[in-house]
């Protein structure tokens, strides 16, 4: 089941909604434990079984690292307690993977297994391998099964964060607050993160579709898919936060915000501080300073870095291309840490068509499925391919999508937000109601008349 859905919508939350506020506060957590099971096993009940598995044992291992923290013994637990979710992690993701590699690299045949990826499982077992770690490092651990598992399984933020944090919302699992004002507060920013998905993501979506089944590519064409794909992106994923934070918001949760309008930084490094906070953080946290981070030698420094970006890269699919993708940001940022970082901050016009340029880059390596067509984009890209500057199909779909196009530039900036902060007070109160009413009702007729609606995080 996906946010974006009628299902769900009209559905499943107007249910949970209405059982969740009638129980006792006692009962709140269970409520939610299990609309999270429904809503996970909507299309996968099987797969469920693996989620409570590793759910199972976080709990037991969590109560096991308590007792035996700061010691040989404790290590060695941590590292077992690890070893299961990272196992299904690893089993599910990317055994076809290693299986499709080993065979290009021996030429032999091996089949491959095929197994259907859990959704959210990505982020449930980052959500699992943090809770333990921080249980190791002094975090008292949860002895409710139910709090624990309402925490991990929470449908809100389970099929495509952002990644919580235990210790973020461990006393919110306790208790936690619910009024009116958070609940419409909750409300504006999912039905915001619905229309970033429904209206421009998906619409964005449509004309990279159509470049795609073009038959008479250009240079110009494939420049503007590349923001268009870079825009896509951004607002599907910037739009499923939004929605899991507005959810969060109602059922009395506060989610850290996961994207800071990225495409404003003036550096790479930037970038990666306002794109998918909660992961940047994550393997901060739990990677790149365990590593050592900037505290050691320049070549550990650097070594370090790759590995936190190898896995970055890997982590967001089982493919070639995520893989090249995390390491040309590897390259990137070690470049403006050695190199060029100081003339980035003192050239603004500069730093910020760099920062364009790289994203664009990046995103084309991010949604090329193999190397071949990798190749072929960038030949196409950059006018060494046989293709001509621009066609009339390209010109006939840019100036279908033109506004749309445009629309998607200006709000991934904090151009509208400085806009309505402009607005007096009173101005507020009227329109901001109005506005939701009408952009969730624009975004149900999309979904009521538009069959294109992917999730692009499912291999997530």
């Amino acid at each position: 089941m996906l946010f974006s859905s009628i299902p769900f919508i009209y559905y499943f939350l107007p249910i949970v909604f209405l059982v969740y506020f009638l129980v006792p506060r006692k009962f709140k957590n269970f409520t939610l434990l299990v609309s999270s099971l429904i809503f996970y096993a909507w299309g996968e009940p099987k797969l469920t079984a693996v989620m409570l598995i590793s759910i199972a044992t976080g709990y037991v291992s969590g109560l096991i690292l308590e007792k035996y923290r700061n010691t040989k013994k404790g290590r060695l637990i941590l590292c077992l307690s690890l070893l299961l979710p990272v196992s299904f992690l690893v089993y599910f993701k990317y055994a076809d993977f290693f299986i499709a590699t080993f065979n290009s690299a021996t030429g032999l045949s091996l089949p491959l297994l095929r197994v259907v990826l859990p959704i959210g499982i990505s982020f449930y077992t980052f959500q699992i391998l943090s809770y333990q770690v921080d249980v190791y490092r002094g975090t008292a651990a949860q002895r409710n099964p139910i709090d624990l598992a309402c925490y991990i399984t929470l449908f809100p933020q389970l099929i495509a964060g952002p990644i919580v944090r235990y210790t973020d919302i461990e006393l919110q699992l306790k208790s936690r607050t619910h009024s009116t004002g958070k609940f419409a507060s909750g409300v504006v920013k999912f039905t915001v993160g619905l229309g970033k998905k429904i209206i421009l993501a998906n619409t964005i979506g449509s004309f990279c579709a159509a470049f795609d089944g073009a038959a008479d590519k250009s240079v110009v064409f494939a420049w503007v898919n590349a923001a268009a794909v870079a825009l896509q992106i951004y607002f599907d994923f910037s739009g499923y936060s939004d929605m899991a934070i507005g959810l969060g918001r109602m059922l009395g949760f506060d989610f850290l915000e996961n994207f800071n309008y990225p495409f404003i930084s003036k550096s790479a490094t930037e970038f990666w501080r306002r794109w998918h906070i909660s992961l940047g953080s994550w393997f901060r946290d739990y990677v790149y300073i365990p590593l050592g981070g900037n505290r050691v030698a320049p070549a550990r420094h650097i070594f370090n870095i790759f590995v936190v970006w190898f896995l970055t890269g890997f982590w967001h699919g089982a493919g070639w291309n995520f893989i090249i993708w995390g390491v040309f940001y590897a390259v990137i940022l070690i470049a403006e840490k050695l190199l060029y970082g100081n003339f980035l901050a003192k050239h603004r016009v500069f730093s910020h068509i760099y920062v364009i340029l790289i994203t664009l880059i990046s995103f084309t390596i991010f949604n090329r499925e193999n190397m071949s067509d990798m190749l072929s984009y960038f030949s196409l890209m950059f006018g060494m391919s046989d293709a001509p500057f621009i066609t009339a199909e390209a010109l006939y779909y840019l100036k279908n999508y033109a506004v749309i196009l445009l629309i998607a530039a200006a709000g991934s900036t904090p151009l509208m937000k400085r806009l309505t902060d402009k607005l007096p007070e009173k101005a507020k109160y009227i329109l901001t109601p109005l506005f939701i009413v009408g952009l969730f009702a624009l975004s149900t007729a999309y979904l009521v008349d538009g069959s294109f609606n992917p999730f692009l995080y499912f291999r997530f």
